[in-house]
C-alpha cells in the first residue's frame, strides 16, 4: 500500500473528489498474488491469525454473556388469579340469605299471621252479626205470628156447642161438671157452655137421685172418663165426677 503526500494530494483535486478524500490503495493483479511463495502466505496468515486486532477482541468480549449458563423463561399455562372475588361473592351470598331469612322470620311471617288473625276475627264477627240478625228476625216473625193469632182469636166468633138431652141409659161413663134439681137451671148452664163452644149432654134424674146433670164428655171406660175429669178440673173446679148412665 502506498500513500501520497500532501503535495500530491493537492495537485490532483479531481482524484480526491472521486475517492471521497480516502487514501489510494495500490492494487495488484491476482496472478502476482498467486505467484508469491506459499511461505509468505503462511507466515502472513499465521501472523494475522495469531494476533487479532484489538477492536475484534473488544467486540468479542462485549458480545459474550457474563455467565455461561443460559436462562430460559417458560410461561405458565395456568392463569394466576386471586381467590378474593370468590370469597367476597360467597360472603355476600351468605349475608343476603341470612338477611332474607331474618326478614321473612321477623317481618313477613308475623305480618302474615297478624293478617290471618284479623281476617279470622272479621269472619267471626260477621258470622255473629249474621246469627244475631237471624235471631232478631225469628223473634220478630214469632211475635208477629202470635199477634196475628191473638187478633184472629179476638175477632173470631166462637163456635157454639151442641146441647143434647139424654132420654135413656147408654151404659157409658160421663164426666159431670154440674147438677141441679131444677131442669131450667141446668139448661141455662148448658147454654152458657154452648156459647163458649163447649158441647154438653143433659142427663135426666135416675135411680134414687132426683138431680139433672150436665156432662161435657163420655167414654167407654171409667178410667178414661176419670182421666178426662182430672184434666178439666182446672177449668170447672174440683167438683167434677164420673157417673155411669
Amino acid at each position: 500500500m502506498s500513500f501520497k503526500t500532501e503535495d500530491e494530494s493537492a495537485k490532483s483535486p479531481n482524484q480526491n473528489e472521486d475517492n471521497f478524500g480516502l487514501p489510494d490503495i495500490d492494487y495488484k493483479p491476482l496472478d502476482q498474488l498467486e505467484s508469491q511463495p506459499a511461505e509468505n502466505n503462511d507466515s502472513s496468515s499465521s501472523s494475522t491469525l495469531d494476533e487479532p486486532r484489538a477492536e475484534e477482541t473488544d467486540y468479542a468480549t462485549q458480545d459474550k454473556p457474563a455467565s455461561s449458563e443460559r436462562v430460559e423463561y417458560i410461561p405458565s399455562d395456568e392463569p394466576t388469579s386471586s381467590k378474593a372475588p370468590i370469597v367476597i361473592g360467597l360472603l355476600i351470598a351468605v349475608v343476603v340469605c341470612v338477611a332474607g331469612f331474618l326478614v321473612w322470620r321477623y317481618v313477613i311471617q308475623p305480618m302474615n299471621e297478624k293478617t290471618k288473625k284479623e281476617e279470622l276475627a272479621k269472619k267471626e264477627k260477621a258470622l255473629k252479626a249474621k246469627e244475631e240478625q237471624e235471631r232478631i228476625a225469628r223473634e220478630k216473625e214469632e211475635a208477629e205470628r202470635k199477634r196475628l193469632e191473638a187478633e184472629a182469636a179476638a175477632n173470631a166468633k166462637p163456635v157454639e156447642g151442641t146441647i143434647e138431652a139424654l132420654t135413656a141409659p147408654t151404659k157409658r161413663y160421663y164426666v159431670v161438671v154440674a147438677s141441679a134439681v131444677d131442669g131450667d137451671l141446668v139448661m141455662d148452664y148448658a147454654k152458657k157452655l154452648s156459647a163458649k163452644g163447649v158441647s154438653s149432654k143433659i142427663i135426666p134424674p135416675f135411680g134414687k137421685w132426683k138431680f139433672n146433670r150436665i156432662s161435657v164428655g163420655d167414654h167407654d171406660s171409667y178410667a178414661a172418663a176419670q182421666s178426662a175429669a182430672d184434666a178439666i178440673k182446672s177449668d170447672y173446679g174440683n167438683a167434677v165426677w164420673v157417673i155411669r148412665y
